[in-house]
Order: structure tokens, then sequence, then C-alpha cells
């Protein structure tokens, strides 16, 4: 009664009437049938809000050390270290024991150590313990903040303090000229 073979059956289905997945080829090897144009995907705008270089820092994972980069940046789990990102938000469930640089911050979790950024939004469920210094500050009711708070703006001395830091120099090569000069002592 239940043993009765579809057509398509060779005895590798399932049993559930799916016919099993076919045998992938070897892309060197030309397939006989011309493959179905794809359709065309939806545009994304040219400048989205969000930038696809987002990472993200886990739940319920310590991490130890200081992040940097250009990108985005997710805490979902607990930081002991400095971040300078472009973009931060520490969810809920997230911490940071350390300082913050960033563009735009958004806080739903806690933060302990200063804070610089152009952009500060601090939600009902963030709790900071340290110094900030934005551009501009949205705090909602609800939210816990010990520290001094200080805007800076462009034109003021201290802005700087949102800036990106110079780069580092570049280390010179072994055999490169340089031009500097040692003086010795007489002797």
């Amino acid at each position: 009664m239940f043993n009765k073979s579809k057509p398509f059956d060779n005895g590798t289905s399932s049993g559930l009437g799916i016919p099993p997945a076919p045998e992938p080829t070897p892309a060197a090897t030309p397939s006989a049938a011309p493959a179905a144009p794809r359709a065309p995907e939806p545009s994304r705008p040219a400048a989205s809000s969000r930038s696809s270089s987002l990472s993200t820092l886990s739940a319920g994972v310590k991490y130890e050390g200081n992040i940097s980069g250009a990108g985005e940046l997710q805490v979902d789990g607990s930081l002991k270290g400095d971040i300078r990102v472009v973009r931060v938000t520490i969810g809920e469930g997230g911490s940071v024991e350390g300082t913050v640089h960033a563009d735009v911050l958004e806080v739903r979790g806690r933060v302990s150590g200063a804070i610089v950024a152009k952009q500060v939004k601090l939600f009902a469920t963030a709790r900071i313990e340290g110094d900030i210094t934005q551009e501009q500050l949205s705090i909602e009711q609800g939210a816990w903040f010990q520290g001094r708070c200080t805007q800076a703006k462009r034109d003021t001395p201290g802005a700087n303090m949102l800036d990106a830091p110079a780069p580092a120099e570049k280390p010179v090569a072994a055999n490169a000229k340089t031009d500097k000069v040692e003086a010795k002592p007489a002797a």
C-alpha cells in the first residue's frame, strides 16, 4: 500500500514525493541547454543610510581589545576596549567599557567611559557612565546618564576631538634615504 513508487522515483527520494536534487555539473562542462536569463535584481538606492560593512559583536560573548575601522559596528555582547568607527549601535544587551569615537552613536545598552561623536542618541534603555562630547545629543525619557556633556561645534576649540586622528607616519624602508641628520658629540 505505501511502497508504491512514483514515476520519477529511482529509489533515492525521501519518500515524500520530493524528487532528489540534481547532481551538480562541473563549471568547465558546457550544458546542453542554455541557462535561462535571470530576472533583474531590484535596484538599490545609491546613497543608503546603512552601509554594507556592518560588523556584529554577538550577544553572550565577551570581547577584549580595541576596535577601529571605517565601517559600522553593532555591539550586542560585552566589549572591554576602545571603539573608533563611523557608526556604532550598542544593543540592549550590549555593554562597552572604554572610549567610543564615532560619527553616529546609538545606545540602547551600557557604556562605561567617554563618548566622542558627532551625533549621539540615548534610547530609554541606555545606561551611560562617562563624559559625552558631541555636536548633537538626543536622550529619550528613561535613559540614565551620569557624567558631563559638552557640545562641540566644528568652529570651537576642542571640536578637533570629533575628527579622526591623523594617519600614523609610514615606516621607512631599511634601504631608503632619509633627510634626518644625527649630531655626534665632539671628542
